[in-house]
């Protein structure tokens, strides 16, 4: 497919890889840009010497074009963003924070620029600040998330009509034909996530994989809104989260609960009592690991008899 996104990135079909923390490593990203989508390093949960090895890692395994997303509240961001000079990386998905700073710097080195946003407000100021596309962020998505709670089939209409630059549909979107729903309402491709962290490829522990095939409906609920809404799959640290905010916790009681490493532990350590689970509302449709290009195949086909079916 040719459109304007496939066009920026240079890439075979508008499927993109979110860039989760602790799931989206090398072998992950790889695997996605081998199989025609963008395939996409998770920077936030890096050292710098850590993101160093994993692009040039990647760089190794594929030829084809791959993304660093890098959080903006980052505390050594100054050398995540020299790593990704450094190294050429073409593209960088920027998100928590405003793009306004960095912006400049990447496009003066020829990196394309993408910011994630969860309203109309925010996608507009991404576009005023120079950014090459927008992914417009549902709330059903997995991880950090909006405040406004805006549902995926309500935002992409409202930022697609906001502005010019191509919108990225995320959230929620774990099929073929809820890219064709998306596609409709004014995206040029889809980023996902929870369906490969589910793969064997996504660094994530075996145990979070496991406990996501068997996620059921209602398995997850956006949490911890004192602080930053956070999506996470329900379990004994996500029952103490809600135990705390019942006996009216204070912000500073919250931030003692949630500590530090809580994601590490879980996503990433296997802990499924006491990590913090981070994944989408979609995990409940996920029902088995597959790998990485199968996952991008499924999609892309299930896209094209879908557009079909409706013709």
């Amino acid at each position: 497919m040719k459109n304007r996104i496939t066009e920026l990135f240079n890439i075979e079909l508008p499927i993109i890889q979110a860039g989760m923390i602790w799931c989206s490593g090398w072998e992950l990203a790889s695997a996605v840009s081998n199989a025609g989508g963008l395939g996409i390093i998770g920077a936030g949960s890096m050292y710098p010497e850590i993101l160093r090895e994993q692009i040039l890692k990647c760089k190794a395994a594929t030829d084809k074009p791959f993304a660093v997303n890098l959080p903006l509240l980052y505390p050594s961001i100054e050398e995540h963003v020299q790593t990704i000079i450094d190294l050429k990386v073409p593209i960088v998905f920027t998100s928590a924070g405003s793009p306004k700073k960095w912006t400049p710097l990447f496009k003066q080195h020829g990196i394309k620029v993408v910011h994630v946003v969860s309203n109309v407000v925010f996608a507009q100021k991404s576009e005023a600040a120079g950014v090459d596309a927008i992914v417009a962020e549902g709330f059903e998505a997995g991880g950090h998330n909006g405040r406004e709670e805006t549902t995926t089939l309500c935002l992409i209409p409202l930022v697609s009509d906001a502005v010019t630059i191509p919108v990225i549909a995320a959230g929620g979107i774990g099929s073929g034909r809820a890219m064709a729903a998306v596609f409709a309402l004014g995206a040029e491709a889809v980023q996902i996530g929870s369906l490969f962290v589910a793969s064997p490829e996504s660094s994530a522990h075996q145990n979070f994989k496991n406990l996501i095939i068997e996620a059921s409906e209602g398995a997850t609920e956006l949490s911890l809104k004192q602080l930053t809404p956070v999506r996470l799959l329900k379990n004994k640290f996500y029952n103490d989260i809600q135990e705390a905010q019942q006996n009216n916790a204070s912000t500073q009681d919250l931030k003692e609960l949630l500590g530090r490493g809580r994601a590490k532990k879980g996503m990433f350590e296997g802990d499924l009592t006491e990590g913090e689970l981070e994944i989408g509302q979609i995990s409940s449709a996920i029902n088995s690991i597959k790998p990485a290009s199968e996952i991008v195949n499924e999609v892309w086909d299930e896209f094209n008899e879908t557009i079909k079916s409706l013709q």
